[in-house]
């Protein structure tokens, strides 16, 4: 059985499939890294902004908070926190489906927990070419 679970806060929404933990998974293994417990909670614009406020100082809204609760460098767990607000309207103004950027962040979470940044240019550019590897692997 895979540790990766999905819940939701604050919102009404379809959770993803065992598909999708499977996928999570192989992107995890490609990694040589352990799954220990990995929890996706999807929830709404307010609920990540205030997140974002009280755990990072950030105020603004943003589509993924990531937590890493890991010990090990080489397991991953931890809590990726997405808001499907976000992903809706960003799917609509890059006019591209909800799924294809759900999973896109998705994955950018998970790169996140295996040790990718992007906060400088460089980060960026290869955190967007690892989210297009992670999305060639789905299903």
């Amino acid at each position: 059985m895979l540790n990766i679970h999905f819940f939701r806060e604050d919102i009404e929404a379809d959770l993803p499939s065992e598909a999708t933990k499977r996928w999570v998974s192989k992107i995890i293994d490609q990694h040589d890294k352990q799954l220990n417990t990995l929890n996706f909670i999807f929830c709404s614009d307010p609920f990540l902004h205030q997140l974002n406020l009280e755990y990072l100082n950030h105020d603004t809204y943003t589509d993924i908070v990531t937590f890493d609760s890991s010990e090990d460098e080489k397991e991953i767990e931890g809590d990726i926190f997405i808001s499907l607000e976000r992903i809706s309207d960003n799917s609509n103004k890059l006019k591209i489906p909800f799924e294809e950027e759900l999973h896109r962040v998705m994955a950018h979470g998970v790169l996140h927990l295996l040790g990718f940044g992007d906060k400088t240019e460089k980060e960026q550019q290869l955190m967007r070419n690892k989210e297009n590897e992670c999305l060639a692997l789905r299903f």
